[in-house]
C-alpha cells in the first residue's frame, strides 16, 4: 500500500551481554529475544515485524466503511527501522443505510453544534463544506454564514465527497483495489482475476461480413457464458438484435427497434447506443455473462461488417468455436426422400429422381374451413416461430404429409435463421389451406424438432395461416406485429 517506508519500532533494553534482553511484559517479545539474547557482535539489518493482528470492526454500521489491522516493529539498538506499513486498511461493505440515515460527515460536523469556537462565545450550527482544498479534513460551514471552519481530520472511513468511491484514511483519500485493501494498486485483469496477467482467458475479435439474401434476422455469433468486456459495433442502417437462451429478444426483436439505454441481461448491464447524426450502433458490457446470448442483425441493407470482441475463459473457447460454427449452418437440412425397400434380386438400374411437381391426390379433398379474419391472423402471427413471404416451387406427398419447397422472399418474423430455399411440411395429403405451385403466399410456420433431434422442420399447422400475398395482406401483417405481446 503505497511506498514502503521505515516505521518506528520497539526498543529493547541492553543486558550485561551487550545484546538486548526481553521485557517481562510481552510473551511475543520473549520469543524474539530468546533467539538473539546472548549472541555476540553488533546488530545488522532492519528490524522485524510481528504478525498482523486481527481486523477491527467496521467503522460504519451500514453502507461502506473501513476495517484496520496493525503490526509492530521489533528492533535492537543499531538496527534499521522496519520497512513497510504498520497498519493496513480494507474496505468493508455492509447493507445499505436506511433512506433517512444521516451521512457520516454530517454527524461529525453536528458534534460541534452549540459549542463556541475561535475564542468567542458565539455558537453555530454546522453542515459539511466540500469546497475546501483537503477533502479529508472535517470542513464544516456555519449555517446562515459565509465562512467554514476545519476541525481537523475526518474519522477513518468517511467518504471523500458525495458520489466518490474513495474513503478517507489517516487524512488521505484512498480507493480500494480488487483485493479490498484501501490504497492498493491491485486491479482485475480482463479475465476477472485480481492482479492477474490476462493468461487465463483468450481474446476473441472478429468481423461478421456475411450478407443475407433477404431482409430479416440473421445470426452473427454466440456470446458465450463467461464473456467479459464485450464490444460490438457497426456502421449501417441495420440493427443489432440480442436474444436470450429462452428465445425471447432482449433488444430490437420482433421487428421493433428498441430505444438506446442500459439493459439488464444475462447477469450484466448491456449498454446500447445509436448515433443520431450517422448510422452507427454499439453494444458494450463488462460481464461476465451468466448464460449464452445470441447476437443477431436485422438486415435492411447490405451488411458492411459487424465488429465484435470479448474475453473468454480458456476452457470455454473450444465449446464456443463449436457453437459459432453450428450457428452459421442451416437449422433445417432438406429431408431425404423415402426409399422403397426392394426384394432381393438382380441389381436394377437406378432411375433419376423426379423433380418436385404437383402430385394429384388419389381422392377428392374436402373443403377447408374458413380461416379469414383479423383474429385468425393475430393468433397465428403471435404464436408462430416464422412468418415470411414465399414462392412455392413444388410439392410432393410423403407418407401422410405434404412437403412444399419454397423460396423465401421476405421475412416478417423469425426466431432462428431462414435459408433462401426451405421445406415447409403440412399434415395430411389434403393440407388446409392448400398451396399452389408458382404462387406467392404469406405463411406462418412453427419449428418442430423430433425428440431424437434428427428432424428439424418448418410445420404449417392444419387450418393455419397461409394467404396469397398482396400489398393489402402485407399491410395487415405488419399491423398484426404491433399487437403481439413481447
Amino acid at each position: 500500500m503505497g511506498k514502503l517506508r521505515p516505521r518506528e519500532g520497539t526498543w529493547l533494553a541492553s543486558s550485561h551481554t551487550g545484546r538486548p534482553c526481553m521485557p517481562q511484559s510481552s510473551l511475543l517479545l520473549l520469543l524474539g529475544v530468546l533467539l538473539t539474547c546472548g549472541l555476540e557482535g553488533s546488530a545488522q539489518g532492519p528490524g522485524e515485524w510481528t504478525l498482523w493482528g486481527s481486523w477491527t470492526h467496521c467503522s460504519s454500521s451500514c453502507g461502506r466503511g473501513v476495517s484496520v489491522r496493525s503490526r509492530y516493529c521489533i528492533r535492537f539498538p543499531g538496527e534499521e527501522l522496519c520497512w513497510g506499513d504498520s497498519r493496513e486498511y480494507r474496505l468493508c461493505q455492509l447493507s445499505d443505510c436506511p433512506p433517512r440515515a444521516v451521512p457520516f460527515r454530517d454527524l461529525q460536523c453536528a458534534l460541534y453544534n452549540g459549542r463556541p469556537i475561535l475564542g468567542s462565545q458565539k455558537t453555530y450550527q454546522w453542515v459539511p463544506f466540500y469546497g475546501a482544498p483537503n477533502q479529508c479534513d472535517l470542513n464544516c460551514l456555519a449555517e446562515g454564514h459565509t465562512f467554514y471552519h476545519s476541525f481537523g481530520r475526518v474519522l477513518d472511513g468517511t467518504p471523500c465527497s458525495p458520489g466518490m468511491e474513495g474513503l478517507c484514511v489517516a487524512g488521505r483519500c484512498l480507493s480500494a483495489g480488487c483485493d479490498g485493501l484501501l490504497g492498493s494498486d491491485a486491479r482485475e485483469d480482463h479475465c476477472g482475476h485480481c492482479g492477474g496477467a490476462n493468461d487465463s482467458c483468450l481474446f476473441v475479435q472478429r468481423v461478421f461480413r456475411d450478407t443475407g439474401a433477404f431482409a430479416g434476422y440473421w445470426n452473427v455469433t454466440v456470446i458465450p457464458e463467461g464473456a467479459r468486456h464485450l464490444r460490438v459495433t457497426h456502421q449501417s442502417r441495420n440493427h443489432l438484435a440480442l436474444m436470450g437462451i429462452d428465445g425471447r429478444y432482449v433488444l430490437n426483436g420482433n421487428w421493433a427497434v428498441s430505444p438506446p439505454g442500459t439493459y439488464e441481461v444475462a447477469g450484466t448491464r448491456m449498454v446500447y447506443t445509436r448515433a443520431v447524426s450517422r448510422p452507427e450502433e454499439t453494444l458494450h458490457a463488462a460481464g461476465p455473462t451468466s448464460h449464452d446470448l445470441h447476437l443477431q442483425v436485422f438486415l435492411q441493407e447490405p451488411n458492411p461488417g459487424i465488429e465484435f470482441e470479448f474475453w473468454l475463459p480458456r476452457e470455454r473457447y473450444g465449446p464456443f468455436q463449436v457453437q459459432a460454427q453450428a450457428l452459421g449452418w442451416s437449422l433445417r437440412q432438406p429431408q431425404p426422400r423415402e426409399v422403397e425397400t426392394l426384394p432381393p434380386g438382380p441389381p436394377t438400374v437406378p432411375t433419376a429422381t423426379p423433380p418436385l411437381t404437383p402430385t394429384p391426390s388419389p381422392d377428392p379433398c374436402d373443403p377447408c374451413p374458413d380461416t379469414r379474419g383479423r383474429a385468425h391472423r393475430l393468433l397465428h402471427y403471435c404464436g408462430s416461430d416464422f412468418v415470411f413471404r414465399a414462392l412455392v416451387l413444388g410439392r410432393r406427398h410423403q407418407a401422410q404429409e405434404t412437403c412444399y419447397e419454397v423460396r423465401v422472399q421476405l421475412v416478417y418474423k423469425n426466431r432462428s435463421p431462414l435459408r433462401t430455399l426451405e421445406y415447409v411440411w403440412a399434415p395430411g395429403l389434403c393440407p388446409c389451406p392448400p398451396l399452389a405451385p408458382h404462387r406467392e403466399y404469406l405463411l406462418a410456420a412453427r419449428r418442430v424438432v423430433s425428440p431424437d433431434g434428427t428432424q428439424d422442420r418448418l410445420l404449417l399447422p392444419h387450418s393455419g395461416y397461409a394467404r396469397p400475398w398482396s400489398p393489402a395482406e402485407d399491410s395487415r401483417m405488419r399491423l398484426a406485429a404491433r399487437h403481439c405481446p413481447v
